[in-house]
């Protein structure tokens, strides 16, 4: 029987973690910087484009293989995960950037691909370290929670690229030197602040302050595209490229005033107390106590056992348990029913969790085969230079995982409406850019773009609470983690068993490098769209299915933790 103790529940209030995770988001965004030195590793290597395509797939791969990080972060504190995601984003990055700065020469094609995988696993790390924590600290505001979190690693993008520009003068080694050194040291920093504290009840939780750190996002993202399309258009100075990074950071640490306010004029509400594991304020880390407490508070399992307690008093209430069994008095272990904890092993026989890793699939593995290719739609449609078509989709990823956020944690209260409804209705609107993408019509491109960056943004911030709601907060880093393998799952087939095989053959057909022409895409866009209408039809189903998890859960407009003493 377990011994373990529960987590420290200091008197710092959980806004703290939520602003240092803003930072380790964009930190853990660095696979969308393959694009910025990709171009580098083929000229100074000597690749061709194939070589060059598997390694975008080693950062598809490393980005998104999170179960490991998603099974230790059950076993030790946040503070451990992020240190291996540190090490793991010093060492991959520091020998790409070997390679890339001609300091070691001519390195295998494997190794380079086994670093690529180990330096962006480290977003894979950093993402399950943050948002697992700051779920559990928000037990009542998870889809917010999620749209913010995930919404700063959607604009990461963007605010690599001002780096890049501004701050590295577009030097791919000084680069992959900055995510070598640069983002451990960002993620140590924050390693203190990224911890378990007493969760924030729904009286406690101030609407306030997430719509102010959602209004921060939104404005640092309509900066970046401002910002992007000046440098993109005039040649500006160094003084005033530095000063954009300088705002732009401003912006990132904007989130830090809420716990300022907070400290300058404390509420004078009740401290929250402690509530069950769905809400994991009682999530355990071997070997840490509650300090703040006369007396240790113990798992569920173990509350008849005192921590001061020797083996045989362990014992000893095994032989009551089994007693009181025998008489009767206790029921044994029944399954988890929805709603409630579930073992990794209880969930993958639901037909709710393949049902929702579908969806999340059909619809995230059909929108990231666009954004792997979409410098060559935009070539394909005859726009050069695609860096503001970029900026566009960035943007509006972030719009998008905002607003699933917020949007669904609205109506799965007011009127228990399941948040899987918004991915069918986002991936309807995706069969739909799809139909625009191959229709190629004057005007298009861009609305297009935008209209499929907020959908694709959506599928991210709905399905992160979603599957904590059906399955629980107790091994949430699992379940989350193998949802993720939707999207390297979805490159593989869609983006280069598809989109790559016919604009290989219409290339072929042009007898030149590049394709040129609405042929290029037209297919796979039809493909893609019929993949989303399959996805709509599989959530629909889904939603049916669950709306009554969400009248248990959400009956009154107030959340409700099930029971999960089993």
């Amino acid at each position: 029987m377990s011994r373990a103790v529960a987590v420290k529940a200091g008197s710092r209030p959980p806004w703290v973690g939520l602003a240092a995770a803003v930072w380790v988001q964009v930190a853990g965004g660095s696979g969308y910087n393959f694009p910025l030195y990709s171009h580098s590793l083929k000229s100074v290597m000597g690749y061709n484009q194939q070589q060059v395509t598997m390694l975008g797939v080693a950062n598809d791969v490393g980005e998104n293989f999170g179960l490991i990080p998603g099974v230790i972060c059950n076993r030790l504190p946040p503070w451990v995960v992020l240190l291996i995601g540190s090490v793991s984003c010093f060492l991959g990055y520091g020998v790409l950037w070997l390679a890339v700065s001609g300091t070691v020469q001519s390195p295998p094609f494997w190794l380079l691909w086994i670093a690529l995988c180990i330096a962006t696993n480290s977003s894979a790390w950093f993402g399950t370290g943050v948002l697992v924590t700051n779920m559990r600290n928000f037990p009542f505001s998870r889809g917010t929670v999620a749209g913010i979190l995930k919404g700063y690693n959607g604009i990461s993008a963007a605010v690599y690229t001002e780096i890049y520009a501004g701050a590295l003068h577009s030097s791919s080694a000084n680069l992959l030197l900055f995510l070598a050194l640069g983002l451990p040291l960002i993620c140590l920093s924050m390693m203190y602040f990224v911890r378990p504290c007493a969760p924030a009840s729904e009286e406690d939780v101030e609407q306030s302050h997430f719509l102010f750190t959602q209004i921060t996002s939104v404005v640092l993202g309509l900066y970046l595209i401002t910002t992007t399309v000046l440098e993109d258009v005039l040649s500006l100075s160094n003084a005033i490229s530095y000063t954009f990074v300088g705002v732009m950071v401003l912006f990132l640490l904007a989130p830090l005033a809420i716990p300022l306010k907070m400290t300058l004029y404390p509420s004078r509400r009740k401290k929250p107390g402690l509530i069950g594991p769905s809400g994991s304020s009682q999530h355990l880390y071997p070997g840490e106590i509650d300090q703040d407490k006369s007396e240790p508070l113990l798992t569920p399992s173990s509350s008849s056992a005192n921590l001061e307690g020797s083996q045989e008093g362990d014992d000893a209430s095994d032989v009551d348990m089994l007693l009181a069994e025998g008489e009767g008095a206790v029921k044994k272990k029944r399954k988890p029913k929805r709603g409630e904890d579930f073992e990794f092993r209880e969930a993958v026989v639901k037909a709710d969790f393949w049902l929702l890793f579908l969806v999340y699939f059909l619809g995230v593995g059909s929108g990231v085969t666009v954004l792997n290719n979409l410098a060559q739609i935009g070539i394909s449609s005859g726009v050069n230079d695609t860096t503001i078509l970029l900026s566009t989709f960035s943007f509006c990823n972030l719009v998008g995982r905002l607003g699933g956020g917020v949007v669904s944690e609205y109506f799965v209260r007011s009127r228990t409406l399941p948040r899987t409804i918004w991915m069918t209705c986002t991936q309807i609107i995706m069969a739909i850019a799809y139909l625009l993408f191959a229709s190629t019509l004057s005007g298009t491109l861009y609305i297009s773009t935008a209209l499929l960056g907020i959908c694709y943004g959506v599928q991210f911030s709905t399905m992160v609470p979603t599957v904590s709601e059906l399955f629980g907060l107790k091994h949430f880093g699992i379940f989350y983690n193998f949802m993720l393998l939707g999207n390297p799952l979805g490159a593989l087939l869609f983006s280069s068993g598809l989109a790559g095989y016919i604009y290989d053959i219409e290339a072929a057909k042009q007898q030149q490098a590049s394709c040129l022409g609405p042929d290029c895409f037209r297919l796979t866009f039809l493909f893609l769209a019929g993949v989303c209408v399959l996805g709509s039809i599989l959530s629909i189903i889904l939603t049916v299915r669950i709306r009554p998890v969400y009248q248990m859960l959400y009956a009154g407009g107030s959340f409700r933790l099930p029971n999960t003493h089993h």
